[in-house]
């Protein structure tokens, strides 16, 4: 089975195309044709170039492009370069990113009004129960038992005349 670049190549000498004019008609440097052609990926700093320039490459040279990056994926993971797309950092990540990744998922212009109302109802539903609460409880539970004590007292070793106040 011939590699992608021999296909390429051979594909652009069957349409009797230079690397100058499939340069000019895809937009893709010269040096970069010459690479895919020569199956020099090295000379790519990413997957994804490689990806996207034999794609709009096989698409000009009217080749089967789902079998030529089938083909491509294929040689690509034999690579060491290539096999695993690159971290963005080198960072691990945590909880937060997590958390974020997950947030950023949610379709907020559905979710922030279910959310809203939500929390309407979980107010209504407790200012509820509090004013049901003050409504059915005794102002005075918290008194201990009362002592009648008058306010003009004879002292406690003499004993109150009768008729006098």
């Amino acid at each position: 089975m011939p590699t992608v670049a021999e296909q390429l190549r051979a594909a652009r000498e069957a349409h009797g195309l230079t690397v100058y004019q499939v340069a000019d008609a895809t937009k893709i440097k010269t040096d970069h044709v010459r690479a895919l052609d020569e199956g020099n990926f090295d000379v790519f700093s990413a997957p994804v170039f490689i990806r996207g320039f034999v794609r709009t490459y096989a698409t000009l040279l009217h080749l089967d492009v789902p079998a030529v990056m089938a083909d491509l994926d294929h040689e690509l993971s034999g690579t060491e370069k290539f096999a695993e797309p690159p971290p963005l950092t080198n960072e691990r990540k945590g909880v937060v990113d997590w958390l974020t990744l997950q947030l950023s998922r949610i379709n907020w212009r559905v979710a922030l009004p279910l959310l809203v109302l939500g929390i309407g109802v979980l107010v209504v539903i407790f200012g509820y129960r509090a004013w049901r609460t003050a409504q059915t409880r005794d102002p005075l539970e918290n008194l201990g038992p009362g002592l009648y004590q008058p306010a003009n007292r004879p002292p406690a070793n003499t004993l109150p005349v009768p008729g006098q106040p």
